[in-house]
């Protein structure tokens, strides 16, 4: 495993898939998305090295189109266009879970100190991933009401 840092494009693997989706048709990236996150959240057993950062990759991408999202890597990631990924929110949290979840051959590969930096990230990925308290969503939707006397 090619691995040079601890972002979510920072992997041969993981510079492999936004390739892919630069060379994908643009009504199939969502599709590869979607996919990569399913592959991971869906695994059983082990899940594998290649899978969990794939779906790492796929999660940043949903990450980054949310309020507080780190825009994906500007030399790493894809460069073409993507969909709205903001509908894969739960389902790209999920794959993070299964990420974080044993058995992960990724956890492993990250586990001890050295792996501090990637766990944060992570986590700070998930934060971003989460829907906004119930308060907050009825604040956005609902406008403050006029009051005339």
């Amino acid at each position: 495993m090619g691995t040079w840092g601890t972002g979510p494009f920072d992997s041969d693997t993981a510079a492999d898939f936004a390739d892919d989706l630069d060379e994908a048709a643009e009504d199939e990236r969502e599709g590869l998305i979607r996919g990569a996150l399913l592959r991971a959240a869906d695994t059983t057993g082990q899940l594998d090295a290649d899978v969990a950062d794939t779906a790492v990759a796929a999660a940043a991408l949903v990450a980054a189109q949310c309020p507080g999202g780190e825009p994906a890597h500007p030399v790493y990631g894809p460069e073409e266009p993507l969909p709205d990924l903001t509908p894969l929110r739960g389902l790209a949290l999920e794959a993070l879970d299964r990420v974080v979840t044993e058995p992960s051959e990724l956890l492993e590969l990250w586990a001890g100190r050295d792996g501090a930096p990637w766990r944060r990230r992570i986590e700070r990925m998930r934060n971003t991933l989460l829907p906004p308290p119930p308060g907050e969503q009825l604040a956005l939707s609902v406008g403050t009401p006029s009051i005339h006397p």
